[in-house]
């Protein structure tokens, strides 16, 4: 099997957005695992997962596509990877200062990849060491892992059934969400972390793969707005297929 994501790295330290404040040893993630026909119909172009995380001065982006990647799969050459940034000052509000990474396959599975216009490297990133740049601001691996997302679908489905059953007699507030008691709400989030019997929670991607696209970025190349990010990934293609994915 491959190997998880965070060792895969090495050296290498939607649309939902949340931001991410340079400094502090904070990360994000967003699933988005199984879509429609029109995006699974490429699924080298099915975003399954985001990540952002630091690593001392670094920001790492990282994305994961095609569910349950069989062993051979490969990024389409037909295809943008882009990661979305932007940067601002403080808060939480809206972002400026986009700065695109935006990576590339050619059929022999070398990497294009541009961050925004101040640097670009290509060549083959499916080493465990990555691809560096020559002056070392950007380090960037591309290749089959295992899928580093833990998904409790049996307490999932656990939930699902709770909620169904107890519909007829919930009530809603003005934003249309249920009104749950504390001991109602604090049940279901017990459930979402175990077993339907109480027992420890089964990761129902264990054993799936991906493809993944991970970049360690020096934060200087990526928050000319100010230390507060956002960020989110899409995927891009010649046809008709693409995804979407943020934080």
């Amino acid at each position: 099997m491959p190997m998880r994501l965070r060792p895969a790295l090495g050296t290498l330290a939607a649309v939902a957005s949340v931001a991410t404040i340079i400094g502090y040893a904070a990360s994000a993630l967003s699933a988005d695992h199984q879509d429609g026909p029109a995006t699974t119909a490429d699924p080298s172009a099915d975003i399954n997962d985001v990540y952002t995380w630091m690593d001392g001065t670094n920001v790492v982006l990282a994305m994961t596509t095609y569910p349950a990647a069989p062993t051979g799969a490969q990024f389409s050459n037909n295809v943008q990877y882009v990661f979305h940034t932007g940067s601002a000052a403080a808060g939480l509000g809206a972002t400026t200062d986009p700065v695109d990474v935006i990576a590339t396959f050619d059929a022999s599975q070398n990497i294009h990849l541009w961050v925004g216009t101040s640097e670009y490297l290509t060549g083959n990133a499916s080493a465990t060491t990555g691809l560096s740049s020559t002056d070392g601001m950007v380090k960037v691996f591309a290749g089959l892992r295992a899928d580093p997302f833990f998904f409790n679908l049996a307490g999932f489905k656990q939930v699902a059934l709770d909620v169904q059953a107890a519909a007829g007699g919930l009530t809603f507030n003005e934003a249309g969400c249920p009104n749950l008691g504390a001991t109602t709400a604090g049940a279901l989030v017990a459930q979402l972390g175990t077993a339907p019997d109480g027992g420890v929670a089964v990761n129902h991607f264990a054993t799936f793969n991906g493809l993944a696209i991970v970049v360690s970025i020096n934060k200087t190349l990526l928050t000319k707005g100010g230390a507060v990010m956002s960020v989110w990934g899409g995927t891009y293609s010649t046809g008709t297929v693409g995804d979407a994915g943020g934080q």
